[in-house]
């Protein structure tokens, strides 16, 4: 660390306000055993950029942490991480496949329309095989459960280690 960086004061982290897979465990442990057949047959940098950005439109700062780590761990890139928040002026960091697994992932996040669109849909059905597409249905239907789990329960970012998790 540089002395300017060991003399910078930080804001204080916020307190988690309730410790629910504490108070909560059976629910912790589906939700861990849901996590998990979700993610069978997805390509792990797929997995964890879908994860990604869920938690960015949902501003869930713990899984944006876990999941950034992870990413780079599985070997993404920092600069598609990067790029992620801005996917559609940043398309050509991404194949035709990745680009309609995050466009669903927008469109199952943010129901405010209350549906997916069918051209978001069929977009996806193109680039995944039916048992593909259900599996990535359900990560993003997880990750979105776990977001808000995070945020409600204002989960702290910046603790975890890549893996501990899984």
């Amino acid at each position: 660390m540089s002395t300017a960086e060991t003399n910078t004061t930080y804001a204080a982290e916020p307190p988690v306000r309730l410790e629910w897979a504490r108070h909560a465990p059976e629910v912790y442990k589906a939700m861990v055993r849901l996590d998990s057949a979700a993610r069978k047959g997805l390509d792990a940098r797929l997995y964890e950029l879908v994860k990604i950005r869920a938690s960015q439109l949902n501003h869930c700062a713990f899984c944006l942490d876990m999941h950034t780590k992870d990413a780079l761990a599985a070997g993404e890139s920092v600069e598609r991480i990067v790029q992620l928040g801005a996917w559609e002026e940043s398309r050509h960091f991404y194949t035709e496949k990745e680009l309609a697994a995050i466009e669903l992932t927008d469109a199952v996040t943010v129901l405010t329309d209350g549906f997916v669109p069918d051209e978001v849909y069929e977009r996806a059905a193109k680039q995944f095989e039916e048992p593909e597409l259900a599996q990535l249905i359900a990560a993003i239907a997880v990750i979105n459960a776990w977001n808000r789990f995070g945020v409600t329960c204002r989960m702290t970012p910046g603790h975890y280690t890549p893996g501990q998790h899984g």
